[in-house]
């Protein structure tokens, strides 16, 4: 299951991508927000890192304008690895080496092509568990 979130900024975006995994059977749970209300991106972003920490979810998408604050508060949660990325190479190395569990999208950034090609490299690109990047990922927990 996919933790998905988002702000206002990144509403939008939030629910094209939760057609797009409708549409590749995988399920998802929403976080919110849920509507274009102005609102605070970190009770999402945390809500949503929270459910990719106690394993409820497999890995999170999550959107606002630009990607950086929701990206910095799921962060702040222990066990997170969330990458901000804007272009699928970005999310491939981030999965191969970094095994990140979030990817943060700026919903004011990048395209609804572009960042459906992000999201799909991001869930199908799995960890290399190579020794060193295991190794280096130790050591950022």
């Amino acid at each position: 299951m996919i933790a998905l979130a988002s702000d206002h900024g990144g509403y939008d975006l939030k629910m094209i991508i939760a057609e797009h995994l409708k549409e590749r059977g995988l399920s998802y749970k929403d976080y919110g927000c849920y509507d274009k209300n102005s609102c605070d991106y970190p009770d999402f972003g945390k809500a949503a890192a929270a459910a990719v920490k106690e394993n409820e979810c497999d890995k999170g998408i999550i959107v606002c304008t630009t990607g950086i604050g929701i990206s910095i508060t799921a962060n702040r949660i222990p066990g997170i690895r969330c990458a901000l990325c804007s272009e699928p190479y970005s999310a491939k190395m981030t999965r191969e080496h970094n095994d990140a569990n979030i990817l943060a999208l700026g919903g004011a950034i990048i395209g609804v092509n572009i960042a459906l090609a992000i999201v799909d490299t991001f869930l199908d690109t799995p960890f290399s568990a190579e020794e060193k990047h295991q190794r280096r990922i130790d050591k950022m927990q």
